[in-house]
């Protein structure tokens, strides 16, 4: 097991153990067909987004552990090894590393987990995306920031809070109206925009609901000229290969209209920002120091002229950002993020051009209620490349609140930026999600 106390399960016999005794710890080694020793990779987290990332290690030969405190996630029914702990403990989960002998740690569309996998791989000398103190900065909305305002980014006018009082004492300092947010919290969880100063206390109690830590963050909001983009990239060795911008997408009617509800490519930002902010991005993880790995980037071209880097985390996104990159353009950075993870070079990360024009719905339910069935118009069934629905008929849902109440995704292929743009535009008139 994983130690004295912390239970595992195996999921797979596709191999042969064996044990040996290293610094006072008994050690299994996992053993290939072959009688190889397999790589020993430890991912962090649970949801169904690592399921092509536990798949990429099996296809490599690797050995899968998967580590959170929720047994029933899904993807722990495919990982070959599940080890309970929360990846928020990260003193734990070193802990855990130990005695699982483990090649490469990674969390990949999993927020909560970036900075414990930097500090177990710091610890362990392991590969690692960067220091623990580097993804750190990149991880804290309010310390990323800071750092950016220091090293002259452009930046919002933004300051990080522990106390409510102290930022309620601070509403002269920003230009209204304000976001605020959560600094450790992703899938737009716990975001709202506040107009009035009145209402600010509210917001920053429904922040602090959603933050680890209660520290959260107020920023002047910035208006964007066409869609902000949030999408993958990738360095080797500190060095931008793969960059991609898209076009991020809200569904004004459903609860929180800051969670993404579909996204495409080409990206709507000027080639002008996109170069800018190519060069900054490289700017930023050289500063940083960071090494290999996929990064999810948001960025935004706003109608001041400007253009910003809001967030970038050493990890692949959610709603399978990475899988649409490979669609759209054959480059593989799920299984190039876990090649590097356990040392492994990485192979064709190269900029490449959309073989088309992508689109990818987030389907979920503008309100509450009993799922039915989704209705998909004749009009763009030959559009559609892969179809995921992850629930049944007569289930319960959200209102989507955020993105851990999404239901399914769609991927769709359109010859022309007019096609798309028409359905995701007007997408109540090809894409439903009925309730009973």
């Amino acid at each position: 097991m994983c130690d004295g106390s912390i239970p595992f399960r195996r999921t797979s016999q596709r191999l042969s153990e064996s044990h040996i005794i290293l610094k006072g710890y008994v050690i299994k080694v996992n053993f290939n067909y072959y009688g190889e020793p397999m790589k020993r990779l430890l991912l962090l987290g649970g949801s169904r987004y690592i399921l092509p990332i536990i798949e990429a290690a099996h296809n490599l030969g690797y050995y899968v552990i998967t580590c959170d405190y929720l047994p029933d996630n899904i993807a722990h029914k495919y990982s070959d090894e599940y080890c309970n702990v929360s990846i928020i403990d990260k003193e734990a989960v070193l802990e855990a590393a130990k005695k699982l002998n483990i090649d490469g740690v990674l969390s990949f569309a999993c927020d909560p987990g970036v900075a414990t996998a930097a500090y177990v791989a710091e610890k362990l000398g392991l590969p690692h995306s960067g220091s623990y103190e580097s993804v750190s900065i990149l991880q804290n909305k309010g310390k990323f920031r800071k750092f950016l305002a220091d090293n002259g980014f452009d930046v919002p006018n933004a300051k990080g809070y522990k106390s409510i009082d102290e930022a309620l004492g601070d509403v002269d300092y920003f230009n209204w109206p304000v976001i605020v947010k959560p600094t450790d919290s992703a899938g737009s969880k716990g975001v709202t925009r506040v107009d009035d100063p009145a209402k600010l206390r509210e917001s920053i109690e429904y922040a602090i609901s959603f933050s680890h830590s209660d520290e959260f963050i107020i920023e002047d909001f910035l208006e964007k000229k066409g869609h902000s983009s949030d999408t993958d990239s990738f360095s080797v060795d500190g060095e931008l290969k793969f960059v991609s911008f898209s076009a991020q997408r809200f569904d004004e009617n459903c609860e929180n209209p800051y969670t993404p509800s579909a996204y495409s490519w080409p990206s709507t930002i000027s080639e002008a920002h996109q170069e800018k902010l190519k060069g900054e991005i490289q700017r930023l993880l050289t500063l940083l120091d960071m090494k290999t790995s996929i990064y999810n980037i948001e960025v935004r071209e706003c109608t001041n002229g400007k253009s910003y880097i809001m967030e970038v985390s050493p990890r692949g996104g959610g709603n399978r950002l990475a899988e649409m990159l490979r669609y759209a353009t054959g480059v593989d950075l799920v299984t190039n993020s876990v090649r590097a993870a356990v040392g492994d070079p990485v192979v064709d990360v190269e900029q490449k051009p959309y073989n088309g024009c992508w689109a990818e719905i987030i389907l979920h339910s503008e309100k509450a209620g009993v799922f039915d069935s989704l209705w998909i118009s004749d009009e763009i069934k030959d559009n559609i490349v892969e179809r995921d629905l992850w629930i049944e008929s007569n289930t319960e849902v959200g209102g989507f609140s955020g993105a851990n109440e999404a239901i399914g995704t769609l991927v769709l292929r359109f010859d022309t930026q007019e096609q798309l743009d028409e359905v995701l535009t007007n997408q109540s008139k090809y894409v439903k999600v009925v309730l009973k």
